[in-house]
């Protein structure tokens, strides 16, 4: 008994000190919160690296700490973009009160699709995934009336943030509004992940078959942590169409949904702040290679994903460990 007890005892101070916040945690968060301060040239591309970092993270919650795969999850991503758009244009044009309801259209979505990814292997939730996307996207391009179809939809003036802050025309009020909103989805995220309901979903995603046998019930979690993701991802497509007041056919789009899935390997599955580096990472060098060769940017950027795989993550930033035998 006091063996179990003491185990118990160095499994929960082990907890306690994993969910401590660490100084390169601080750190980042500095960073992003000074990245408000860039020169305006690079204010626009530092929103839609945020933006995509807070859709990246809401993908990781399902594929890096549950286990489920999704190459569809762009379609919580565009409901929550045409959402936010056409509230906007005809219901209220607060754009605090879009960002709510357009987050709660996505989280009703994900937990009505959630149910469809409770059962089969990886392959069955990837083809249902991409079919629900796909059907969303067909809806969007038919009620092109509603959607603005392949042309997009023009959102027009966002009202000020509470009242006093207008949407200037170098960003920098949406890109403030945006860093608050993604360290808000951080800060839960990482309550999530680092309680005990996070560690279960760790146990499912190693095996699920074992989890249920000691009670876990794995069917309620996957639900609840899809649809959570899912409204995180919805407030993404939200920020996209207020900051950049335009929604289109491609934040519905299979690339919109594949891209994410290539950020979050590149920043590691698992973990939270993976999609962060994944975003960074990916937008900055999209960024860098487009301009070096407009036309063949995804010649060095699938370059770069294939040096990545052969070498590892670890090793890339670590290239005289490369021909070492048996190390990381």
């Amino acid at each position: 008994m006091s063996a179990d007890v003491n185990l118990a005892t160095r499994v929960a101070a082990s907890l306690r000190a994993d969910a401590r916040w660490k100084w390169w945690e601080i750190a980042l968060l500095a960073a992003l919160a000074a990245s408000w301060w860039a020169p305006d040239a690079h204010v626009a591309l530092l929103n839609q690296i945020a933006i995509t970092a807070l859709f990246a993270v809401s993908l990781d919650l399902v594929l890096g700490y549950a286990g489920v795969v999704s190459l569809g999850h762009a379609a919580f991503f565009g409901l929550g973009a045409y959402g936010a758009a056409l509230l906007g244009m005809h219901v209220f044009p607060d754009p605090l009160l879009g960002l709510a309801a357009a987050t709660a259209m996505a989280a009703l979505l994900g937990l009505a699709t959630s149910f469809l990814v409770l059962r089969g292997t990886d392959l069955t939730r990837l083809m249902v995934t991409i079919g629900v996307c796909s059907v969303l996207y067909e809806l969007a391009n038919r009620f092109a009336g509603l959607t603005g179809g392949a042309d997009g939809l023009q959102v027009g003036t966002v009202a000020p943030l509470l009242g006093r802050f207008e949407f200037d025309f170098v960003g920098r009020t949406g890109y403030a509004y945006t860093l608050v909103v993604l360290f808000a989805s951080l800060l839960l995220s990482r309550r999530l992940v680092q309680s005990d309901y996070g560690m279960s979903l760790q146990a499912l995603r190693d095996n699920a078959l074992r989890a249920s046998s000691i009670g876990l019930s794995v069917n309620a979690r996957i639900v609840a942590v899809y649809t959570v993701a899912a409204a995180m991802a919805g407030a993404a497509g939200a920020l996209q169409a207020q900051t950049t007041a335009f929604a289109s056919l491609d934040v519905l789009a299979f690339h919109t949904s594949a891209d994410l899935m290539l950020m979050v390997v590149i920043g590691g599955a698992g973990y939270l702040y993976g999609g962060i580096f994944g975003a960074i990472a990916f937008k900055g060098l999209h960024h860098l290679f487009s301009t070096w060769t407009p036309q063949y940017w995804t010649f060095w950027l699938g370059l770069f994903l294939v040096v990545l795989m052969l070498v590892g993550r670890d090793r890339l930033v670590r290239p005289w460990t490369w021909f070492r035998r048996g190390r990381a």
